[in-house]
């Protein structure tokens, strides 16, 4: 699933200097710890091109280099490994023959995946991919299926069809098939907070096509600001959520689409329908801790709508906080964003309380 959340990192500038007079005959020892303290606040990125997106990573420090060099690694590793239609993956040979037994990392995010599902009763469903192919957004086909068609294909989706042993061996009813593109980016990006972590990296920040992962704060210990893009001015922002160690992880209907016969039909299908999802918002972004439940929880709330999403986060209201978009341009936080969130253009959204 793609999408363009547009995020950008302000204000991280730096400057050294030093002090005139005695600063020419300081010790050794503090000119090495000036240079430590200065290395830390040394910013180094990449960019790539996997999961059918354009993904830019920036880490701090003195490790930042071998930390980039293993995230593009692990990114193409799990590229592979996730991938519906790589033949070296295990997506592909699952869904052609049923069953099959995968990774540790497919296991662990199909783990996941079916864990948000069961959690938004199937709002988000690991086994859409059936309807996303007969809308053909994998493929780039696109085509408005028959209405018999669509009523054939949802009777097989059904995540609760979808059996995950201990071992990894996984088990499909008959005529399912699973994409865990809703979810994998999510995933990829926790794994690369995991990855600069492990190669001593404190600070950083991820954008998966838009999926945005911050790692502890700034250097300069102030938090990451992250844009959020207009859905109705695509060129544009309209706010920034200041966050540390969260995802912000945004779904639209304005993201990925096609026109056909006067008709926009976009990428977030509702499951229960087989149709791209009718709910009244245009927009919805989750900021958590978690990136994998962000991701699924991007796409679950756009197909509940407004007050049903509301209602979800207040039984949730630890797990994560969200920014919906209303078709009308209303603007919904919840109570943890208040004080984190602005509107760039001005005004003041509706806080929900629990």
């Amino acid at each position: 699933m793609k999408k363009f959340l547009i995020c950008s990192v302000i204000g991280l500038g730096f400057l050294l200097s030093g002090c005139s007079g005695e600063a020419d005959v300081q010790s050794a020892s503090a000119s090495a710890a000036a240079l430590s303290a200065s290395s830390d606040n040394v910013s180094q990125s990449t960019e790539l091109f996997a999961m059918d997106t354009v993904m830019t990573l920036t880490a701090y420090g003195s490790q930042a280099a071998a930390a980039l060099d293993a995230g593009a690694a692990e990114i193409d590793r799990l590229d592979a490994l996730f991938s519906i239609s790589s033949a070296s993956g295990d997506i592909l040979s699952l869904n052609q023959n049923g069953t099959g037994t995968v990774s540790d990392d497919t296991a662990a995010l199909l783990s996941r995946a079916l864990e948000v599902s069961n959690l938004t009763d199937g709002l988000f469903d690991c086994t859409i991919a059936p309807i996303m192919e007969a809308w053909g957004f994998p493929s780039g086909n696109y085509r408005v299926p028959q209405a018999d068609e669509l009523t054939h294909l949802l009777e097989k989706v059904d995540y609760q069809q979808v059996s995950l042993a201990p071992s990894g061996q996984v088990t499909l009813a008959s005529g399912t098939a699973i994409d865990l593109g809703g979810i994998a980016k999510g995933y990829t990006s926790d794994r690369l907070m995991q990855v600069f972590a492990d190669n001593g990296v404190t600070s950083g920040i991820v954008s998966l096509g838009g999926n945005v992962q911050t790692l502890g704060h700034k250097p300069d210990g102030s938090l990451w600001h992250i844009a959020i893009q207009d859905p109705f001015d695509t060129t544009q922002t309209f706010a920034v959520v200041d966050v540390a160690d969260k995802a912000v992880i945004t779904s639209g209907g304005y993201q990925r689409y096609f026109d056909q016969g006067g008709t926009r039909y976009h990428h977030i299908i509702d499951p229960r329908t087989g149709y791209p999802a009718d709910s009244g918002l245009v927009s919805v972004t989750i900021v958590s801790a978690d990136g994998t439940l962000a991701d699924g929880l991007s796409t679950a709330l756009f197909i509940m709508g407004r007050d049903a999403a509301v209602s979800f986060w207040q039984q949730h209201p630890d797990a994560f906080d969200a920014v919906l978009v209303e078709e009308n341009g209303t603007v919904t936080i919840t109570e943890g964003l208040e004080g984190l969130f602005t509107l760039t253009g001005g005004g003041t959204p509706e806080v929900v309380y629990a």
